[in-house]
């Protein structure tokens, strides 16, 4: 039997245990409230996945297949550790290439003329747009978060507006957020990400971008750059760095519990509307530009530079328009692949969402990734899990709550992100690359 017949096989295998837990359960695992959800839109659908989620993590914990093992791991990324197995040339620095920049300096320049409400606990923040998809729920955090003081938000359109006043914000106008904010969110439409993100940074704020950053890796490496010049903070939205299920996942590779890593597979799935699919359609990586890209992020920042990136990048809509809705890269490592698909399919998408990562002595299998829910499959143990098929405890998680609390504590401290600007550089070129972009 061939490597790829015998991983389809194990991963067949991995997915017919989950689906049997509705019928083998003995009792309810401890989930660690792993479903805090991701929008107000989702509450019914994702109270659904949490509770199906609960009944596999059971099945899994009443001793039929392994048992539950807490995930003691630290929420935050260890930034630039290779995957045991995985020859990443020199590491990050070589990985970079010629676009490497210096990492940010230990301790951060403080925000430019901040008044003096700065100085409170509280970390003032402003939006700048809030039409992104992810908008919504990041002003909620930030307006309920003890961490931040929220100034309000900066947004041209009426019709999303409307959307916000039932959170009871401020409007506000862009000078005024750029000049009485310590950080700013740019949360606007993608095109308009990169010149917001440099006006923020050249009003001496901290920022946090929306995904994805630039529609060139130029651009973007432009703003990391400006960043360093002036010691600012700049953040990426990728939604999953705080995903304690692909966190997890992560930590099991690097640490060698995988064994060495050969393969790295996504899918990332959704649906849209005219509105959306015409938007999407402005770059040539379609959906998976948009979508995709949250799985590129974990897969450069565990396996580093890929050697050869090939797209696929289809469109397969009836009746045909300018959208690439069925897309797929293939990412090539010293000795490993990277297989990420993004599509724009029927109802049900979301649940499929999944991240797994296969090595020489398991698999890590993550799905659906929210609520997150991790499998592992061992040969031997290792670390902190048993051999065969186990479930992992996973800790409560509300997606772009950690990220958003991170931005705040290491603004508070005057200290880096925990995912460095060489690794974000070193995404946006995967990025650039997985989409024929570059």
């Amino acid at each position: 039997m061939s490597r790829w017949a015998r991983t389809n096989r194990r991963h067949a295998r991995m997915q017919r245990i989950a689906g049997a837990g509705g019928r083998r359960g003995t009792g309810l695992a401890n989930g660690g409230g792993s479903g805090a959800l991701c929008g107000t839109a989702e509450r019914g659908r994702c109270a659904s996945l949490e509770r199906a989620s609960r009944i596999v993590c059971a099945m899994m914990g009443s001793g039929v297949f392994g048992l539950i093992i807490p995930y003691s791991g630290s929420g935050l990324m260890i930034a630039g550790q290779p995957a045991p197995g995985i020859r990443r040339r020199d590491g990050v620095r070589a990985a970079a290439g010629s676009v490497a920049l210096a990492a940010l300096a230990p301790r951060l320049a403080p925000a430019a003329d901040v008044p003096a409400a700065a100085a409170a606990p509280r970390v003032r923040i402003g939006f700048l747009g809030a039409s992104h998809s992810h908008a919504f729920e990041k002003v909620r955090i930030a307006k309920e978060s003890p961490d931040f003081e929220l100034v309000g938000v900066a947004e041209p359109s009426e019709a999303v507006r409307r959307r916000l006043e039932r959170l009871g914000v401020r409007f506000v106008s862009e000078e005024e957020v750029l000049e009485t904010c310590v950080a700013v969110a740019v949360e606007s439409d993608v095109p308009d990400h990169a010149r917001h993100a440099r006006r923020v940074l050249e009003a001496g704020r901290h920022v946090h971008v929306e995904k994805p950053p630039a529609g060139t890796f130029k651009e973007f490496a432009a703003l990391v750059a400006l960043a360093k010049e002036r010691r600012l903070l700049m953040q990426m939205g990728y939604m999953w760095r705080f995903n304690p299920g692909i966190n997890a996942a992560l930590e099991a590779a690097r640490k060698g519990w995988l064994g060495e890593v050969r393969l790295v597979r996504g899918m990332i799935n959704t649906q849209a509307g005219p509105a959306a699919r015409a938007a999407w359609a402005a770059y040539r990586g379609g959906i998976l530009f948009e979508l995709g890209s949250h799985l590129v992020d974990p897969l450069i920042r565990l396996l580093g530079r890929p050697e050869r990136v090939t797209p696929f990048l289809r469109t397969q809509a009836d009746p045909p328009d300018r959208l690439a809705d069925g897309t797929a890269a293939v990412f090539e490592f010293p000795r490993a692949l990277g297989i990420l698909t993004s599509a724009v399919f029927p109802p049900g998408s979301s649940v499929q969402r999944s991240f797994e990562i296969h090595g020489t002595n398991g698999v890590a299998l993550v799905k659906p990734i929210e609520p997150p829910q991790l499998c592992l499959e061992l040969a031997r143990a290792a670390g902190p899990y048993a051999a065969g098929v186990q479930a992992v405890t996973l800790p409560a998680y509300r997606r772009y709550a950690p990220e958003l609390a991170e931005l705040a504590a290491a603004i508070r401290a005057g200290t880096a992100l925990s995912v460095t600007p060489e690794e974000d550089l070193l995404v946006q070129e995967g990025l650039m690359r997985a989409c024929g972009m570059d």
